[in-house]
């Protein structure tokens, strides 16, 4: 189990820097393609940031174990709104642009709404999983249809720097494949010989360790005064989360819940958490969002570690 455990640490280590690379080159490849900061954050930084998930996810569902897919899936976006957005507005006051209570919002609650009617039967199939991936090609023509076009550099200052951010991005992404295996890896044995669901694993190691990148992300974006971006990045990545995240299980190791509180506690959870954000975003219309709803949220989170704590002592563990 040692060994296990080890592996486990230095893929979560391994995992976040890759990704932090990733979502530079990716970031940085977008600029130089006439994409605006806010709309970097909501696309390319998000799916830069939930690429650990994806491949975690896939790599579960391949390996056997979808009940992880599942369970990183919603656990990480219970921490993205929890433990990142709620530590990123303790910290700082956050800018909530109108376009994100009316667009960005609103997409964040249908996705969450979807999600919940894919897996309210306790089934994931196939069909479901064609759905979620329907829904995200949706989303992707409408954000594309409202991208704008800041000032480009200069040739030879564009080409260099499109060189550099390719390099980050491709070597991030091999990084990304190669540790997110060996996480799923660490992960289930330790389950295993510890006797702890996968399930009660993917929603507590693997989905803290790959929020990792997104908190890293809002609280480098909110200290250089970029909060739209921050902001668009947690939004963007509990989309992208449901909408490529949890279709890996569905495509590649379809069946029912292994454990049903997946549905009755977890997704529970993130419905609240969302609530309490939306409520805190709808009262934003003259102010940042501030550290009320930061504390709301990660008071919501505490109370939800603490009944997953629960569950792993009546485990016997």
């Amino acid at each position: 189990m040692l060994t296990a455990l080890l592996a486990s640490l230095i893929a979560l280590a391994v995992l976040s820097w890759s990704a932090d690379r990733f979502v530079t080159g990716a970031a940085g490849l977008a600029q130089a393609f006439g994409l605006s900061r806010a709309l970097v954050g909501l696309t390319l930084v998000a799916f830069g940031t939930s690429a650990p998930e994806v491949l975690v996810s896939a790599t579960a569902a391949l390996s056997g174990s979808s009940a992880l897919g599942v369970a990183n899936a919603l656990g990480s976006n219970i921490a993205n709104l929890g433990l990142v957005l709620a530590l990123t507005l303790l910290w700082r006051p956050v800018p909530c642009p109108d376009h994100s209570r009316r667009q960005v919002l609103s997409a964040c609650l249908l996705v969450t709404a979807l999600a919940g009617v894919v897996l309210i039967d306790g089934h994931l199939t196939r069909t479901d999983g064609v759905v979620l991936l329907l829904g995200l090609a949706t989303l992707a023509l409408i954000t594309w249809h409202r991208k704008t076009s800041p000032p480009q550099p200069p040739p030879s200052q564009r080409d260099r720097s499109r060189r550099h951010d390719l390099l980050l991005f491709l070597g991030g992404l091999v990084l990304l494949l190669i540790s997110a295996r060996t996480l799923v890896w660490g992960a289930t044995e330790v389950a295993r010989q510890m006797d702890v669901g996968e399930a009660l694993i993917g929603l507590t190691l693997v989905a803290l360790g790959t929020s990792l990148p997104e908190l890293a992300t809002c609280l480098a974006a909110t200290r250089r005064g970029h909060g739209d971006l921050a902001l668009g990045n947690v939004l963007g990545s509990n989309i992208l989360n449901l909408l490529m995240v949890l279709p890996m299980p569905a495509l590649l190791g379809p069946g029912a819940l292994a454990d049903p509180a997946l549905l009755d506690r977890d997704y529970t959870t993130l419905v609240l958490l969302t609530l309490i954000m939306t409520f805190g975003m709808a009262l934003a219309v003259r102010r940042p969002l501030g550290r009320g709803t930061g504390l709301a949220l990660f008071g919501g989170y505490a109370v939800y570690l603490t009944v997953l704590w629960r569950s792993l002592m009546d485990a016997g563990v």
